[in-house]
């Protein structure tokens, strides 16, 4: 990998850590809210990386580092802990703790547009000529705007990236763990129970995996187009 890529592999790490990190505090967040203490104790109702890094190190570091160097992009994973029975007593609690961390992710995407918009406000951004990944917002000017601008960009598509696979509706997926609120008292009972006894979560991941490209691709190219109201991507 060149000095260029490599850089850019560890720029996108970084947006990685932050956003992972955010997503799992979130999760943290919200189970305390609700009554379970379990992540606080952690030390996961928390913006500081270490705690999470520290009860998965090889999903927040080894993984995505290894990754970055084979493949230029961040691939990992991270947990929050909490109390099974807790989630058993109040499943629309833990939905909503589940709800939380893609909650974080979308908030840190309408930061990145907000951010985006002010720099075109004042003209230090323009629209990209062509989108991808990695060419979200283009700069007016070289140096510091142009690496702020695809530092932002990176910001926007993970955090999207994020969202929306977390938000596919199969355990062990954040989208599963939140349907209790769809659900009646009972339903969401069962439902909850369901979701703890399961052995299907790797199932899960292999079919979310496989229908993710297809499912990201027109979320992304739709929140490129809301982004910029005035220019059409297609």
């Amino acid at each position: 990998m060149g000095d260029v890529n490599l850089i850019e592999g560890f720029a996108w790490y970084f947006v990685f850590l932050f956003s992972v990190t955010l997503h799992e505090a979130g999760h943290a967040w919200a189970a305390m809210r609700g009554g379970d203490l379990t992540a606080y104790e952690g030390g996961q109702v928390s913006i500081d990386p270490l705690p999470h890094i520290q009860r998965e190190p090889f999903g927040m570091v080894v993984l995505p580092i290894i990754s970055v160097l084979i493949s230029g992009w961040p691939f990992g994973y991270a947990s929050a802990p909490y109390n099974p029975e807790w989630a058993l007593a109040y499943p629309r609690r833990a939905a909503w703790m589940s709800l939380a961390g893609p909650a974080a992710n979308l908030s840190l995407v309408v930061a990145a547009a907000l951010v985006i918009h002010i720099g075109m406000a004042f003209g230090y951004f323009e629209y990209p000529q062509s989108v991808g990944f990695t060419s979200v917002v283009a700069s007016t000017q070289v140096g510091l705007p142009e690496s702020v601008a695809l530092f932002v960009g990176m910001f926007f598509t993970m955090n999207l990236l994020l969202f929306v696979l977390n938000m596919i509706p199969v355990p062990p997926l954040d989208g599963s763990g939140a349907l209790p609120l769809l659900l009646s008292e009972s339903a969401a009972a069962r439902y909850q129970a369901m979701l703890m006894g399961s052995p299907l979560g790797i199932f899960g991941i292999i079919i979310a995996w496989q229908i993710f490209d297809m499912v990201f691709s027109p979320v992304f190219l739709v929140a490129i187009n809301i982004l910029y109201p005035s220019v059409s991507y297609g």
